[in-house]
C-alpha cells in the first residue's frame, strides 16, 4: 500500500505534485485558524475535549464530546461541570463541583472541591501534593453542550472506508 502512493508521487509531474502539497498545506491552515479561533470565542483553552473516563456516568459516558467555555468573570457553582488541569497531570478532566470554600485570601479567590458523579469519594486524592482546593486557575473550561458518544458514529463510518471488509449481509443492511 505504501508503496503504490509512493509510486504515485512519482509519477506526477511537478505542477502536480505542487498543487497538491498545497491542497494538503490549506486543509492543515484551515483546521488550525478553526481551531485558534474557537480558543478566542470561547475563553478556553480546550474548547472541545472528549470523555476519557467512566467517572461521570450517567451524565457523560466515554467518548461523549463536551463543549467549553471558559470566561473569566462568571463565578464557579456548585453543581457545575468544569475541566481541570492537575499539576504534573497531561490529561483534563472532567468532574462535577462539589463544594465552594469563599472564605478566601486577601485576593477574595473562591477555591471548590470536585467529585466525579460515579466516584465514591471527592477528588483530593487527584490533586497535586498539598493541594485541598481548585482554583479558577487550574479550570480549563466548564461544559456548556455536548455531543453524545461519536465513537458508534466513527465505527459505523469505517465500514464505509473500508469495503474489503463489507458484507451486505450484516445488521448494517437490515432495515
Amino acid at each position: 500500500m505504501l508503496q503504490s502512493i509512493f509510486d504515485d508521487v512519482r509519477r506526477m509531474n511537478k505542477r502536480q505534485f505542487l498543487y497538491q502539497v498545497l491542497s494538503f498545506g490549506m486543509i492543515v491552515s484551515s483546521a488550525l485558524m478553526i481551531w485558534k479561533g474557537l480558543m478566542v470565542v470561547t475563553g478556553s483553552e480546550s474548547p472541545i475535549v472528549v470523555v476519557l473516563s467512566g467517572s461521570m456516568e450517567p451524565a457523560f459516558h466515554r467518548g461523549d464530546l463536551l463543549f467549553l467555555t471558559n470566561y473569566q468573570d462568571e463565578p464557579v457553582r456548585v453543581g457545575e461541570i468544569v475541566v481541570f488541569k492537575v499539576e504534573g497531570r497531561d490529561i483534563p478532566i472532567v468532574h462535577r463541583v462539589l463544594k465552594l470554600h469563599e472564605k478566601g485570601d486577601q485576593n477574595n479567590t473562591v477555591k471548590f472541591l470536585t467529585k466525579g458523579d460515579n466516584n465514591s469519594v471527592d477528588d483530593r486524592g487527584l490533586y497535586a501534593p498539598g493541594q485541598l482546593w481548585l482554583t479558577h486557575k487550574d479550570v480549563v473550561g466548564r461544559a456548556r453542550g455536548f455531543l453524545p458518544s461519536l465513537r458508534i458514529v466513527y465505527t459505523r463510518d469505517l465500514y464505509f472506508y473500508a469495503p474489503d471488509n463489507l458484507d451486505h449481509n450484516s445488521e448494517l443492511f437490515r432495515s
